[in-house]
């Protein structure tokens, strides 16, 4: 099945966390499915976040090329695995911060690019290995104000980070998830007046 990526496949905040999300309904064990299921999707992946996440990628492209697929599903994997237990804990486990980062380590094996602390994707001109621009996003979210910040989305159950000046964002797309739980609450209570009258 062909995914369409539009933006609010990438309402995440940031490229590791778009990419955890492409697991929909992740807990929920009849409904949930994975988008990357199709190898293929990962490079269509790619190329959307290329677009949407350009801001955070310095302008730089990125190129899923070769067999990739392993690397990114361990990355991902270990990444919905060590946020998601920190937003319900309030703390990073070690247990879970091992083999995190064994998959990040991975995703920059046979990589010659140079990251820095100014030029976090690197400092070339040409595409990014996917596996790589994944690993240096997933490490970010370790930094302290993305951990503050770390939510999950209470509809979809994908994880986000709330940048809302006062930190209350409750979902992780008001226009998708925040509409359908006021739809929700709305056809409840008119549903219950309906009942009471």
């Amino acid at each position: 099945m062909t995914v369409s990526w539009t933006p609010h496949r990438f309402s995440g905040g940031l490229l590791a966390l778009d990419t955890a999300n492409t697991v929909v309904l992740r807990g929920d064990v009849e409904r949930s499915f994975d988008r990357f299921a199709d190898p293929a999707e990962i490079a269509r992946f790619a190329a959307a976040a290329s677009v949407f996440r350009v801001d955070e990628l310095g302008g730089r492209s990125l190129a899923a090329a070769g067999a990739i697929a392993g690397k990114v599903i361990a990355i991902r994997e270990a990444t919905d695995r060590l946020f998601r237990r920190s937003v319900l804990d309030g703390a990073l486990a070690a247990a879970d911060l091992s083999p995190f980062l064994t998959s990040c380590a991975e995703g920059f094996a046979g990589s010659a690019e140079v990251f820095g602390l100014d030029t976090p994707f690197g400092t070339g001109s040409g595409p990014l290995a996917f596996e790589a621009a994944l690993a240096v996003s997933a490490l970010s979210l370790i930094r302290p104000e993305h951990l503050g910040r770390l939510r999950i989305c209470p509809n979809c159950n994908w994880l986000f980070i709330d940048r809302s000046r006062n930190g209350s964002r409750l979902w992780c797309d008001m226009a998708v998830c925040g509409n359908r739980q006021k739809a929700r609450r709305h056809y409840r209570r008119s549903k219950q007046e309906a009942d009471d009258a």
